[in-house]
């Protein structure tokens, strides 16, 4: 037997019928998914003469769309990017940016 709000009832043979138990992970009986994650690193040199290496991750697309979508955030008048650098996040600005390297196989972090 199913409620209105689509759950499921069980019926003990008298009385009004309970909920059934509810499963810890409802979702698991559907099949793990999978998402495209494209992940580059680039070699940042700073204004000031520095070299920072960073990971910036993208949930959709290629590393290709990745490069190119990171080029346009930090063209942008007011420019930032939200990356990587070990193991603790930080937003590179634009105007602080003087060249970029991307290393397809990974620099050194």
């Amino acid at each position: 037997m199913v409620s209105p709000s689509g759950r499921v009832l069980l019926w003990a043979g008298r009385g009004w019928p309970r909920l059934a138990a509810s499963r810890a992970w409802p979702r698991a009986g559907l099949g793990l998914g999978c998402m495209i994650m494209a992940e580059i690193v680039l070699r940042v040199r700073l204004i000031s003469g520095e070299n920072l290496d960073v990971t910036y991750d993208e949930a959709d697309g290629t590393a290709d769309e990745a490069v190119k979508r990171v080029i346009s955030f930090l063209a942008e008048e007011n420019g930032t990017l939200r990356c990587r650098h070990g193991g603790r996040s930080i937003v590179l600005f634009g105007r602080g940016v003087a060249a970029l390297e991307v290393a397809p196989r990974g620099a050194v972090l």
